[in-house]
């Protein structure tokens, strides 16, 4: 990408997110349930830098938060400007090391903001997924807002709907509006793009809850 496409791209960026507060939404509902996942379990959370938690510190970044939150040993697997291909690159070496019990998969706002092919991003998705519950997983798949001109007009996100229909077709919990809600409020994010330090902690919020109405929250080691 040439610096002038940067610059295009945060100036889009920046407009897209000028937004306002939304209130809450549904998380998880009534979609497919999972088995508890008990305190002390190694859970993954793989994503890019909004896992990493860009904008605040480790110690405040969601994965470290839903630690606190859960009891779960929470791995933070994200790392900075990472697509879904990359994603699904280190997977096999992170399933390997860690052998989670659950894997947070939040990932693909790169693939968007660069305007990969959303087939694409749909394919790694669904690699991802199966990949994890090949390997004895279960997964909790987290949607990621979608750049839209109805978003910078009305101050508000919405996930894209690529994330439903996976979690349709493989039968997954989703966490929805999580992203969508924290990035369109102003107060909640360090810059037009990232979290800070309370909106990752309102995120972590959102996934436990979403975790728990399917099922996914354990008590007992």
């Amino acid at each position: 990408m040439t610096s002038p496409q940067r610059r295009h791209l945060a100036h889009a960026l920046a407009y897209l997110l000028a937004g306002t507060a939304i209130g809450p939404l549904p998380a998880c509902g009534n979609g497919p349930r999972g088995q508890p996942v008990p305190a002390g379990a190694t859970v993954l959370a793989l994503g890019d830098s909004i896992t990493y938690g860009t904008g605040a510190t480790p110690e405040t970044s969601y994965p470290a938060v839903l630690a606190q939150l859960t009891g779960w040993n929470v791995i933070n697997a994200g790392v900075p400007g990472d697509t879904s291909a990359q994603a699904l690159e280190r997977l096999p070496d992170l399933l390997a090391q860690h052998s989670p019990r659950l894997v947070l998969v939040s990932i693909g706002g790169n693939d968007l903001l660069r305007q990969m092919p959303v087939d694409s991003l749909r394919a790694n998705l669904r690699r991802i997924c199966q990949q994890a519950m090949a390997a004895g997983a279960q997964v909790l798949l987290i949607s990621v807002p979608r750049p839209t001109l109805s978003a910078a007009l009305t101050g508000s996100l919405s996930d894209h709907p690529v994330y439903e229909e996976l979690a349709v077709e493989l039968k997954l919990p989703l966490q929805r509006q999580g992203w969508s809600e924290v990035l369109a409020d102003r107060s909640l994010r360090s810059d037009e793009i990232h979290a800070n330090a309370e909106g990752y902690r309102r995120f972590a919020q959102r996934v436990q809850t979403s975790a728990r109405e399917a099922g996914m929250v354990g008590t007992a080691r």
